[in-house]
C-alpha cells in the first residue's frame, strides 16, 4: 500500500438522541467507505453529542449506549473512531474514544484532561483517564487523543517520545471570535516543535447557546496545513498519507472566513439548529425600523428562510414616520411576512388601568415600559396563537448596561445578538449588505433611538456606543477593575455609572433569553456572578 485514506466527519449530532446519531454515522461511515476511505474519524461525544449536560447522569445512558455500539458493530471494511460515554460496571463515567473495526472494538481511550472552565463542566460528569491509546494500521503508528488532551504538552510530548506518527484528535471545541484561527495556529506549532501528524476533527452546529464551528484540519509534521475543512458546514472531509512522502497530501483547503463573515454565519447556524431542533415552525419578531431588529430580520430569514418569518411593527405616538417606511421596506426586500400593530389601545387602556394608582405622579420611565411591554405581550400572543417562536432583538450593550425592559423588548425564546456589542452590530449589517442589499441605508446611518419618548436618541442616556463598548469590553471580556479601566483615559464619572449599571442589571440577564455564545465572556455560560451581592467596584 503506497498510502492510505482518511475521513473527516465534521458532524452535528443532536443532542441526547443516541439512535438517530449512530446511524447517521453509520451512513457517514458507508459514505466515506465508497470513497475509498481506510479509516473515518467522529467528534467528541459523537453518539450523545456535545454538551449532554445532565443526561450524561440518566440511569439508562448505559444501556442506550450499548445499545448504539450494536448499530455500529454493523459496520465493515472501514476503522471507526469515534466518541461515546464509557459508564463502567462500577458505575464510573468517562469521556471516552473508541476504535472500532468489523464490529471489533480495537481499543478505547478515556480522556485525561478534563477542562472545567468556561463553558466546561467536564469534572461535574467525568473522571480523568490515565492511558494512552496506541494503535497501529496501515503500517503507521496512531494514537488517540480528545479535544483538552491535544493542549497539554505533557500529554502530547508523551505519545511523541513512544513514536507516535499521527494524532487523531476529537474534538467538540466551543466557537468564539477567533478561535478557529487560534487553533490551528497553536496545533501547527505543537507539530512542528514535536514532529508530529495531527488530523483534528470537530463538532459542527448550534447547541442551546453553544456555537461549534467545526473547521477541522489535517497538519502535517512540519506545521503545513494539508486540509482545512469550511466553518459551518457538516460534510465528510478527506485527506491522504503518502507513505513514501510521510506526509499527507496538501489538497484544496476552505479559505479564512473575515471576522463578520465568520459572526455573521454563526448567527446563521446557531439560530438555524435552535430553531429547527427545539420543533418551531417558524419565527416572529418584533421590527422597529432600528438596527438591531434588522440585523436579527436578515439573520433570521438566511437561517430558515423567508416563508418562515414574520416581522410585525408596532407603532406607538413616538414612532417615527421613517421607522414605519424603513421596517415595511426591509420586509419587502427580504420576502418576509409583515403586519402592522398600532398599540394605542394597549397603551392607554394600561394607563386608564394604572392611573387610580399612578394619580398625577409625572411621567418617567414607566410609561416608556409599558409601552415595550405592549409590545412583548402582542408578540407572545402570536406567538400562542401560531406556535412561532419569539427572537428578541437586543444586543450585549444594551443587556450590559439594563437598556431594556423585562417583558418588553426582552420578551422571547432565543435572544441571537445576545452576545453581539452594538459596534460589532453596526458592522454585521454592513457586511450582510455587502452580499445583497436587505437593510436600508439608512437605518444603518441613522442615530438609535428606543423611540418611547419625544425626540430620544441612545446616546441621552448612554456614552457613544464606541465609548460605551470599549469600556464594557474591558470589564467584561478583560476582566479589568474600575480603577484600570480609568487609567486608560476613560472620564470617570463615565466608567463609575457604566459599571455600576452593569452590576445592578444582573437580574434583568438572568431572566432574558439564551443567545448564540460568540465572545470569551458571554452572559450565562461564562460570566455568573450572584444577583444579591455586597462586592464594591474599585481596585
Amino acid at each position: 500500500m503506497k498510502s492510505f485514506k482518511i475521513a473527516l466527519a465534521q458532524f452535528s449530532p443532536h443532542i441526547g438522541n443516541i439512535p438517530a446519531n449512530a446511524e447517521k454515522m453509520i451512513e457517514q461511515a458507508n459514505e466515506a467507505k465508497q470513497q475509498n476511505a481506510d479509516i473515518i474519524i467522529f467528534p467528541e461525544l459523537s453518539t450523545i453529542g456535545y454538551p449532554a449536560e445532565d443526561l450524561l447522569v440518566r440511569p439508562s445512558l448505559a444501556k442506550r449506549t450499548e445499545k448504539a455500539f450494536e448499530q455500529l458493530k454493523t459496520v465493515k471494511d472501514i476503522v471507526m473512531v469515534f466518541g461515546f460515554v464509557n459508564v463502567t460496571a462500577e458505575g464510573q463515567r468517562y469521556n471516552s474514544a473508541a476504535v472500532m473495526k468489523d464490529g471489533e472494538i480495537l481499543g478505547i481511550y478515556n480522556k485525561q484532561n478534563l477542562p472545567n472552565y468556561s463553558v466546561f463542566d467536564e469534572k461535574r460528569y467525568f473522571l480523568e483517564g490515565h492511558q494512552h491509546l496506541i494503535f497501529e494500521y496501515l503500517g503507521h503508528k496512531f494514537a488517540v487523543l480528545i479535544c483538552e488532551d491535544v493542549w497539554s504538552i505533557n500529554t502530547v510530548t508523551q505519545l511523541s517520545k513512544l513514536n507516535v506518527e499521527t494524532l487523531l484528535v476529537l474534538n467538540a471545541s466551543p466557537y468564539e471570535v477567533g478561535k478557529p484561527q487560534h487553533r490551528i495556529a497553536t496545533m501547527q506549532e505543537l507539530s512542528k516543535q514535536l514532529h508530529l501528524n495531527l488530523v483534528y476533527v470537530n463538532q459542527v452546529g448550534g447547541q442551546d447557546d453553544l456555537i461549534f464551528d467545526g473547521t477541522s484540519f489535517v497538519l502535517n509534521q512540519n506545521g503545513q496545513i494539508a486540509l482545512q475543512a469550511p466553518s459551518y458546514t457538516e460534510a465528510l472531509y478527506y485527506t491522504e498519507y503518502v507513505i513514501e512522502d510521510k506526509a499527507y497530501k496538501i489538497t484544496e483547503s476552505a479559505p479564512a472566513l473575515g471576522t463578520m463573515a465568520e459572526i455573521y454565519q454563526a448567527l446563521v447556524m446557531s439560530t438555524r439548529d435552535y430553531v429547527q431542533r427545539a420543533g418551531f415552525p417558524g419565527v416572529i419578531l418584533g421590527l422597529s425600523g432600528g438596527i438591531d431588529s434588522a440585523l436579527t430580520l436578515a439573520i433570521a430569514v438566511d437561517a430558515i428562510g423567508a416563508d418562515k418569518v414574520q416581522a410585525v411593527m408596532m407603532p406607538y405616538t413616538y414612532t417615527s414616520q421613517i421607522s414605519v417606511e424603513d421596517a415595511a421596506d426591509q420586509a419587502k426586500r427580504m420576502g418576509v411576512t409583515f403586519g402592522i400593530a398600532e398599540i394605542h389601545p394597549i397603551v392607554n387602556s394600561f394607563m386608564q388601568t394604572l392611573y387610580p394608582f399612578f394619580g398625577n405622579s409625572p411621567a418617567d420611565a414607566t410609561e416608556e415600559n409599558l409601552q415595550a411591554r405592549s409590545r412583548g405581550t402582542l408578540l407572545m400572543g402570536l406567538s400562542n396563537k401560531f406556535g412561532n417562536l419569539v427572537l428578541s432583538t437586543g444586543n450585549k450593550s444594551e443587556l450590559s448596561v439594563g437598556y431594556c425592559t423585562l417583558y418588553g423588548d426582552m420578551v422571547g425564546g432565543f435572544a441571537v445578538l445576545k452576545d453581539v456589542y452594538k459596534t460589532i452590530v453596526f458592522e454585521l449589517a454592513k457586511y450582510r449588505n455587502t452580499i445583497s442589499e436587505v437593510i436600508p441605508e439608512r437605518v444603518i446611518t441613522r442615530a438609535p433611538s428606543a423611540e418611547l419618548r419625544p425626540d430620544q436618541k441612545d446616546q441621552d442616556s448612554l456614552p457613544p456606543y464606541e465609548v460605551l463598548d470599549a469600556i464594557l469590553y474591558a470589564y467584561i471580556e478583560e476582566d479589568m477593575s474600575e480603577e484600570d479601566i480609568i487609567s486608560k483615559g476613560f472620564d470617570r464619572e463615565v466608567v463609575e455609572k457604566i459599571i455600576r449599571l452593569v452590576d445592578r442589571n444582573e437580574y434583568k440577564r438572568r431572566q432574558g433569553a439564551i443567545g448564540p455564545r460568540i465572545s470569551s465572556c458571554s452572559f450565562g455560560r461564562d460570566r455568573r456572578y450572584p444577583i444579591v451581592n455586597g462586592w464594591k467596584p474599585g481596585e
